[in-house]
């Protein structure tokens, strides 16, 4: 809010709307360093918003080396400006931060899945084995999703506007004051946007104090990176119970440990980046509701909502971002689990590919197509007796309708992975993260 307020006072001065001395004399008070932040929480209570009694003591303070500069601090603004401005201000700093870690991520999992574009590994649908993938493929996944968030609120964050409107939305105080500054001095508009370029944030069409889009739309887009990162979360949980196996996170002293059981290292980082996804829908909802709920030119109430919310959601994807890059680059991969756990599944993980090019050859007196109705009873035997399904299906097929060699082919996982390498290029391609 600080920054704001001696922000304006630099667009103020540049214009010759004030003396070209304000913005230094303010400057030393603008140090948050200076203020009660306790006591200003309290007294916001006073007017609803912690502008109002920020701009007493920024006064007071200015006052004491210059009475002129602090006549005009605040100078045609109103609290909705700053206050809006500086959560614009505060996002954008914070998601320098966030986008930061989530492209360390997008790298790191790039790589992750160019390695392990050819370890074979059993795809999981609803719980259950399906069909043979790539652990590649997965982490590339992963970057799908990551990927997108990371673009979408790198766009976002492009896109935080200044909001300036004066008390009811129309500039009609700085208007006046622009006038006045005679022939040559910028308008209003001109000056709002001067004032956005100083802060770094983009320049709105319009005032939006009852427009609350642009608080919905960054909300909505660290919701989705918090989204993006709880389902890699919950992947690496699955994976990293000791009956499955197939990753392992980054170990660090003290992290991980159990105060009961010494044996244990748990997945924190995951569990960490989980709960954080888990609780960002909630402050979401909340934006929503808000936008939702404004009223008239200023609103009461659903815009003081959204102060908490928001910054919520900026800590969660802060907090989730760092955890997730680090997880992304130091996680383990046992190439001898996800090996076994596909040979546990079988050759029942193929029935998809056989019914395409086995069943045919089990055509019987039924016509076409009644080799699909046989090969499922096989496969219906296997599950229910336990048999080998390699074995029924040998014993159905004569040799010289298929050789021994051609079955073994036929349920080999590598040979039915479908586009998974060229998948993973294009997604990779997609996101390149910082390189």
């Amino acid at each position: 809010m600080l920054d704001v307020e001696l922000a304006w006072l630099h667009v103020l001065a540049e214009a010759g709307l004030v003396a070209p001395e304000v913005p230094a004399a303010a400057a030393p008070a603008c140090q948050a360093a200076r203020y009660d932040l306790g006591g200003l929480a309290a007294r916001a209570a006073g007017g609803g918003n912690p502008v109002i009694p920020l701009l007493a003591d920024l006064r007071a303070l200015v006052r004491e080396t210059s009475p002129e500069a602090a006549a005009v601090v605040h100078k045609a603004a109103t609290s909705q400006d700053i206050l809006d401005s500086a959560l614009m201000l505060m996002a954008s700093r914070a998601l320098q931060v966030i986008l930061a870690d989530a492209r360390s991520t997008v790298d790191a999992l790039a790589a992750l899945a160019d390695e392990h574009r050819h370890t074979p590994a059993v795809a999981r649908t609803l719980t259950q084995h399906s069909l043979p993938t790539t652990f590649g493929l997965r982490a590339a996944q992963w970057l799908h999703g990551i990927g997108a968030a990371t673009a979408a609120l790198d766009s976002a964050a492009a896109r935080l506007p200044l909001q300036w409107g004066g008390a009811s939305g129309t500039l009609a105080a700085l208007s006046t004051a622009a006038a006045r500054g005679g022939p040559g001095t910028a308008g209003a508009l001109e000056l709002s946007d001067m004032l956005a370029a100083r802060l770094g944030l983009a320049a709105a069409p319009a005032p939006w104090q009852a427009n609350r889009l642009p608080v919905t739309g960054l909300g909505a887009a660290l919701a989705d990176l918090l989204a993006a990162a709880g389902k890699m979360a919950n992947d690496v949980l699955l994976m990293s119970r000791p009956e499955i196996a197939e990753v392992s996170e980054p170990r660090a002293a003290g992290r991980g440990g159990s105060s009961a059981m010494p044996q244990k290292q748990n997945p924190v980082l995951s569990v960490l980046i989980r709960s954080a996804a888990l609780a960002a829908p909630g402050h979401g909802v909340q934006l929503q509701t808000a936008a939702a709920t404004a009223d008239d030119d200023r609103p009461a109430g659903s815009w003081h909502v959204e102060w908490q919310a928001l910054r919520s959601l900026l800590r969660l994807a802060g907090g989730a971002a760092a955890k997730l890059a680090e997880l992304s680059a130091g996680l383990t991969v046992h190439t001898d689990s996800l090996h076994r756990n596909l040979e546990a599944a079988g050759p029942l993980v193929l029935s998809e590919k056989l019914m395409s090019t086995v069943a045919p050859l089990l055509d019987d007196d039924g016509g076409p197509g009644s080799g699909k109705a046989r090969l499922q009873e096989l496969v219906s035997k296997s599950l229910a007796t336990g048999e080998d399904f390699a074995g029924l299906l040998r014993d159905a097929l004569p040799v010289t309708v298929l050789s021994d060699e051609a079955l073994a082919a036929e349920l080999d996982p590598a040979n039915y992975l479908g586009e998974s390498s060229a998948l993973i290029d294009r997604i990779i391609a997609a996101y390149p993260g910082r390189n």
